[in-house]
């Protein structure tokens, strides 16, 4: 009976005080009592992600990692990159594995029900590469009709190619390169990919170019980084973080100048 009395008062505690085991952890908190920010990322996007080789040693770099690295340095802590293909990023990150998502990710409100986001840090445009083989070809959105066309697995240009083409056969694999050799090879007729990241793949492959295709383009293809839910106090500083970025000009220079060197990386 004892017990029963006392499991009465522990609940009524737990009601006076909004409820036991459901308070939100302050996440912002956790990564500065850890020491760590963890960051889930697919490092074959240049020039937001990528490997290269720097003093004979294999490293992640690019315009996310930049980013990423000046989070953490805001933050005073010490970043960790965790490498994975794109569509396990948000799966990781919905695990608590990683802090961050940071690769690319549009910010669809599909995924906003799931995640929460950032706020915009980069919109790219969207385009078509193709081989330049079938450039009288393939020069409009009805030329495309019908055809193969690549999107990376998981990613924003997934739902572009089904929103904006007709009937397409939808090539949907997780790495980029993987999709760019297809092109080449002619087993995909496209590739929607990011403006940039295209860019960087064209000036590597001479058979490659951008298709005389405009593509429609909204907010929802933006690039945010993601959060868990109810992540509000480190939202708040990485939007403030951002902002600072974004006005000083930050986040364009690191487009710039990693694609330079995913550039400079291909023809060394």
């Amino acid at each position: 009976m004892k017990k029963f009395w006392t499991s009465l008062a522990i609940i009524g505690v737990c009601f006076l005080l909004g409820g036991c085991g459901n308070k939100k952890e302050d996440k912002l908190a956790a990564i500065k009592e850890s020491g760590e920010l963890k960051v889930g990322t697919s490092a074959e996007f240049a020039p937001f992600e990528f490997h290269t080789l720097i003093d004979g040693k294999d490293k992640i770099v690019g315009a996310d990692i930049d980013l990423a690295q000046a989070i953490a340095d805001k933050l005073g802590v010490k970043l960790k990159i965790e490498d994975m293909e794109f569509n396990a990023v948000l799966a990781t990150l919905k695990e608590g594995k990683v802090d961050l998502g940071i690769a690319g990710i549009s910010a669809t409100p599909k995924r906003q029900k799931s995640f929460d986001f950032s706020a915009n840090y980069y919109n790219p445009p969207q385009k078509v590469v193709i081989n330049k083989k079938d450039a009288a070809k393939y020069n409009s959105i009805k030329s495309l009709s019908g055809k193969k066309i690549g999107a990376q697995k998981g990613s924003i240009q997934e739902d572009i190619v089904k929103e904006q083409f007709a009937d397409p056969q939808i090539v949907s694999v997780a790495k980029v390169p993987n999709l760019i050799l297809e092109v080449k090879q002619g087993s995909i007729d496209a590739l929607v990919v990011e403006e940039t990241v295209g860019a960087s793949y064209i000036a590597q492959n001479s058979e490659l170019q951008f298709a005389a295709i405009d593509l429609k383009s909204s907010e929802d293809e933006a690039y945010a980084i993601a959060l868990q839910k109810d992540s509000d106090t480190l939202k708040k500083e990485i939007d403030k973080i951002i902002k600072e970025l974004n006005d000083s000009g930050e986040i364009e220079k690191y487009v710039k100048e990693n694609t330079a060197l995913a550039n400079k990386s291909t023809e060394e």
